[in-house]
């Protein structure tokens, strides 16, 4: 099985690195594909960016009407790829089929948004700042950026950078996760078909050694990076420290309140969906369940929800869950688990030692939900980042206000109720730069940022949107006087 290309100037190059990582099927431990690592990705990089160096000094003075028009054709590739892309993200990700299709969804949403660059670069004029003087600010691209993707969404979170970097004049690298290289390689077979000039995309893969080259590059002016907060302050600091703009998302805790006078049956199946969706695998998913003044209904529905949840194949249209990512995850979801039992915790659901039938291999860890853990422990406020629900009950709205706005991330919180008052309260009030009201899981649509705080964001502007208008692009500020006796000299 050979090693995967890189996708440099316009064509398909070999990598300089003789190492490779296997690409795996999470669900039965098949290799995939081969993807190079090692030092020599340093060179790679080198290559990508002078490539994308030399497209940049024509392609910013292309007009953007004219930008734009590749991202229409990509669309279209998308949509008539779509199934075939979808099948690429469970057999490498592990996520069912429906999550997938949903995923390269909402990658088609944001290549629509970007199309609307033209309306979204434009800026502000004013006439008579000063006598006789006007004043004026306009966009202007950055230069050569780069994203580092992650394993959980490698056919979305591309898109949430992508598609904005280059209608607004920039030249991008990507460089996808080496777990789910696949889906990306898929895709740049389509934007080979767009037209674009050679350069203005290129895929590069590896691993931290790559990732480093991307970071230290002098002529790279922005990153963008989606994964674990550890790692996103990793990026960031160094990233910062070369002089370059940086976005980058870190991990979650999510909470979700419910209240007594929500609908039980609704909240459940959402807040269900939303724990156990992609196998707890996104940074959106709900962690901490916190019941006000809950008789123990909720509890139960959760529980029966929960254990009714069929996991398996991603690939068979019954399954509602797939496998985590690797053995070594797997591994670590488990031991978390197993940490809590020393806190104190009890496990009303368990999920470890999962097996599926003709799948025996698999990284599967069925659904589990954990109660009675302390407040203060750690693995209250510990991403798991798996299949793992812990309720926590507490008396009061205020009481649950107060424990979200004391943990250290801020990428979600939720609250399923009947009350417009409560609901205003908490929207207003919740530590969080994403809010769900009788959401389970509140991810902005393309048209909006996908908002994170505290330790689940390192940067001022997020992806997707207007604020990825503005990160892929500076400002630049006019001040101009044309005084009548020298119009007349002309």
């Amino acid at each position: 099985m050979r090693m995967l290309d890189n996708y440099v100037d316009g064509s398909w190059t070999k990598s300089k690195a003789t190492g490779t990582t296997d690409v795996i099927n999470p669900a039965t431990q098949e290799i995939l594909g081969k993807v190079p690592n090692g030092k020599q990705t340093v060179d790679d990089v080198t290559a990508a960016v002078a490539a994308a160096s030399a497209a940049f000094k024509s392609w910013s003075q292309v007009p953007v009407m004219k930008r734009v028009q590749p991202l229409y054709r990509l669309k279209q590739l998308l949509e008539e790829n779509a199934e075939e892309i979808a099948r690429t993200i469970t057999l490498e990700c592990g996520k069912t089929l429906p999550e997938s299709r949903g995923e390269i969804q909402r990658a088609i949403e944001n290549v629509e948004v970007a199309c609307g660059a033209p309306m979204l670069m434009q800026s502000e004029f004013s006439e008579n700042i000063a006598g006789g003087i006007d004043e004026f600010m306009i966009r202007q691209p950055l230069g050569v950026c780069a994203c580092i993707a992650p394993f959980n969404f490698p056919g979305m979170i591309p898109f949430w950078f992508l598609p904005y970097a280059i209608a607004c004049g920039n030249t991008f690298i990507l460089k996808p996760s080496e777990k789910v290289p696949l889906t990306m390689t898929k895709v740049f077979q389509l934007i080979e078909k767009i037209d674009l000039p050679k350069g203005v995309i290129n895929l590069v893969h590896g691993g931290k050694e790559t990732v480093d080259a991307l970071l230290d590059h002098p002529e790279i002016k922005a990153i963008s990076f989606v994964g674990s907060s550890k790692i996103a302050r990793y990026i960031y600091s160094r990233s910062a420290a070369n002089g370059k703009r940086v976005q980058a998302q870190g991990g979650a805790k999510n909470p979700v309140v419910i209240l007594p006078d929500a609908d039980i049956d609704m909240s459940v199946q959402i807040i269900t969906d939303s724990v156990y969706g992609c196998a707890g695998q996104r940074c959106l998913a709900a962690s901490n369940i916190i019941t006000v003044g809950d008789d123990g209904k909720i509890k139960d529905a959760l529980y029966e929800s929960a254990k009714k949840r069929k996991t398996g194949f991603g690939l068979d249209e019954e399954m509602e869950m797939g496998p985590v990512i690797s053995p070594e995850s797997r591994t670590r979801v488990e031991a978390l688990i197993g940490e809590s039992l020393k806190e104190g915790a009890k496990i009303l659901l368990d999920g470890r030692k999962a097996s599926v039938n003709g799948f025996e291999k698999g990284n599967f860890i069925r659904p589990t939900i954990l109660e009675g853990l302390p407040l203060d422990g750690e693995i209250v406020r510990t991403e798991i980042f798996g299949p793992v629900m812990s309720l926590i009950e507490l008396k009061t709205v205020e009481e649950a206000l107060d424990f979200i706005n004391s943990g250290h991330y801020g990428n979600m919180a939720c609250l399923f109720t009947g009350s417009g008052a409560n609901a205003r309260k908490f929207r207003s009030t919740a530590n969080a730069g994403n809010i769900g009201i009788n959401i389970g899981v509140a991810a902005p649509m393309a048209q909006f940022p996908f908002s994170g705080w505290n330790e689940s964001f390192f940067g001022d502007l997020h992806g997707q949107g207007r604020h990825a208008i503005e990160f892929f692009t500076q400002t630049k500020v006019v001040v101009e006087r044309w005084p009548k006796e020298w119009s007349r000299k002309f």
